[in-house]
C-alpha cells in the first residue's frame, strides 16, 4: 500500500509539473530567448575584441618591420664607414627584431584560423538566434488558438531547443580541446627542430647575427668576413 501511494505521489508531481510547463511555456521560452540573445551579443563583443588585439599585433609588425629596415639602412653606412663594430651590433638587433616579426606572423597565422572558426561559430548562432525569435512569434499566436480551443499539448520542441544546445556546448568544447592538443603537438615539433640545429643537425631555423652581418657586408659591396 505504501508503496502504491509513493508511486501515486511521484506521479502527481510528474504530472503537476508538466502541466506547469505546458502553462508557462511561452514564458519559458521568452526567458531563454533573452538568454541566448544576451550570450550571442558576449561572444560577438569577445570577437570584435579578439579581431582588434590581433589589429594591434598587426600594427607592432609593421612597427618592427620599420625599425629593422631604418637599422639595416644604418648599418650598411657603418659599414661604408669601417665602423665594423657598430654594424656588427646593429646586426644583431636587427636578428632579434627579425625573430620577433616572425613570431608575430606565426601567431597571427594560428589565429586567424580561429578568428575565422569563433566568427562561422557566432554568424551560426545569429542565424539561428533570428530563426528563434520568428518562432517566438508563431508559437505566440499558435498559442493563443491553443488555448482558444481548450487543448493542451507538451512542448516538445523547447526540449529538442535544449537538447540542441547542449550538443552545441558539448561540440565547443570538443574544438576547444582538439585545438589546445594542436598547438601543443605544434609546439612540441618546433622545439626539438630548434634543438637539433642548435646541436648541428640540419640548418639552422634562424638567422644569427653573424648571418645578418654577413648580408650586409655583400650588400655594402665589402668582401666576407675572415
Amino acid at each position: 500500500m505504501l508503496k502504491l501511494l509513493n508511486i501515486l505521489a511521484r506521479g502527481n508531481v510528474a504530472r503537476a509539473t508538466e502541466d506547469l510547463y505546458d502553462r508557462n511555456a511561452l514564458l519559458i521560452l521568452d526567458q531563454q530567448i533573452r538568454e541566448t540573445r544576451a550570450a550571442l551579443e558576449r561572444s560577438r563583443r569577445a570577437l570584435a575584441l579578439a579581431i582588434a588585439g590581433d589589429q594591434a599585433e598587426a600594427r607592432r609588425a609593421a612597427e618592427i618591420d620599420a625599425r629593422a629596415a631604418d637599422l639595416e639602412g644604418r648599418a650598411v653606412a657603418a659599414l661604408g664607414a669601417g665602423r665594423d663594430d657598430l654594424a656588427s651590433d646593429a646586426a644583431e638587433a636587427i636578428a632579434e627584431l627579425e625573430a620577433k616579426r616572425r613570431a608575430i606572423a606565426e601567431a597571427r597565422t594560428r589565429f586567424a584560423a580561429e578568428v575565422a572558426r569563433i566568427r562561422a561559430t557566432v554568424a551560426d548562432a545569429t542565424r539561428r538566434q533570428a530563426e528563434l525569435e520568428r518562432g517566438r512569434r508563431v508559437a505566440g499566436a499558435t498559442e493563443a488558438v491553443r488555448r482558444l480551443s481548450a487543448q493542451t499539448g507538451r512542448a516538445d520542441t523547447a526540449t529538442l531547443r535544449e537538447a540542441e544546445a547542449t550538443l552545441a556546448r558539448l561540440r565547443a568544447l570538443q574544438a576547444e580541446a582538439s585545438d589546445t592538443e594542436a598547438a601543443l603537438t605544434e609546439l612540441d615539433g618546433a622545439d626539438i627542430t630548434e634543438r637539433l640545429a642548435r646541436a648541428g643537425f640540419g640548418p639552422r631555423t634562424h638567422p644569427t647575427g653573424g648571418d645578418v652581418l654577413e648580408r650586409l657586408r655583400r650588400k655594402a659591396g665589402l668582401a666576407p668576413a675572415a
